[in-house]
């Protein structure tokens, strides 16, 4: 799991200690400040970067974010999937782990056809 994502001058990652917080520090992770805090997302489980987006799995499904995490929209909240754990990018297309088995998405999240 990615809980942590380098965006040049930035570091951003899962909160260790409160899933529901994305945290950015501009001083390679000497101080961390909330950057986010999810009400509505569930907590975040995985960061990944794809294209220019910031895609996460949540426990209420995966979200996309175009500015660095500040705020979040959602991709896939079908649970026909399973609960999404971890996302990562292969080539062009994105691999999800859910509760269900392997997944792979070749339109940014937006829906899944299972792998294994």
């Amino acid at each position: 799991m990615a809980n942590l994502i380098n965006l040049g001058d930035e570091l951003l990652r899962i909160c260790p200690t409160n899933a529901k917080k994305i945290e950015v520090s501009i001083n390679n992770g000497k101080t961390w400040s909330t950057r986010c805090t999810s009400i509505s997302y569930g907590d975040f489980y995985d960061l990944t970067i794809f294209g220019t987006e910031l895609l996460a799995t949540t426990s209420k499904g995966v979200y996309a974010s175009i500015n660095q995490g500040k705020s979040w929209t959602s991709r896939c909240v079908n649970s026909n999937y399973g609960s999404f754990q971890s996302i990562q990018v292969n080539g062009n297309e994105l691999l999800a782990t859910t509760s269900k088995g392997l997944y792979v998405s070749k339109n940014k999240g937006a829906s899944w056809t299972k792998r294994s």
